[in-house]
């Protein structure tokens, strides 16, 4: 019981981080209206996202092994959806670091 409740602790003392990992735009020009290149935008969104997936994917697993409380799985089950929105807001930053655009322009 007292390691749960400090892996709940975890989760909400990560939250912050998670909010920043599934908020922060990919391309911050183009958030503005710019038409243009972001070089160093995918870093800032890696920098929350990476620690956001490591906390939310082992939240997710920890809680749903332990799914015979119905608080658990609702818990795990929010964990896997902060996981999946931050490693979409993760897998857009890696898709536009690597396109053909920004390989020229910020190589």
């Amino acid at each position: 019981m007292r390691g749960m409740l400090i892996l709940y602790l975890a989760l909400i003392a990560a939250l912050p981080v998670a909010i920043m990992a599934t908020v922060l735009p990919v391309n911050s020009y183009q958030a503005q209206g710019i038409d243009a290149l972001d070089c160093d935008g995918p870093a800032s969104v890696l920098l929350f996202a990476v620690p956001t997936l490591l906390v939310y994917a082992a939240g997710a697993i920890l809680l749903y092994r332990r799914r015979n409380r119905r608080l658990h799985l609702v818990a795990s089950l929010c964990c896997a959806l902060v996981f999946c929105a931050a490693g979409w807001n993760a897998a857009a930053a890696l898709r536009d670091s690597y396109g053909a655009a920004s390989a020229e322009a910020c190589g």
